[in-house]
């Protein structure tokens, strides 16, 4: 084997590694990209549910006469923070 077969050789080994690598590199990537769909798919489904817990709290409130309506405020009140607090956590953790 001359050397500059050696050499080739020696080049075409390295480049394998790296073949390896990236396509570890790619298959991790592709994993957290599935998991982060998950935690986004279940992240939305949850602002969703507060979402409608509160627009119940809002219909309640519009349906309520003007001596009851102090009486379901603290409900929406609570719901409403509720929402706020999940929206701005989920921002956060999804945005990074």
């Amino acid at each position: 084997m001359t050397e500059k077969s050696a050499y080739r050789k020696k080049l075409e080994a390295q480049l394998d590694e790296w073949d390896a690598e990236i396509e570890k590199l790619r298959a991790k990537a592709r994993k957290k990209q599935a998991e982060a769909e998950v935690d986004y798919s279940e992240t939305i489904e949850e602002l969703k549910a507060r979402r409608e817990e509160f627009l119940d709290k809002l219909e309640e409130l519009k349906g309520s006469s003007d001596e009851a309506w102090e009486d379901i405020k603290v409900g929406v009140e609570n719901a409403w923070h509720s929402l706020a607090a999940a929206v701005k956590s989920a921002s956060s953790r999804l945005n990074g």
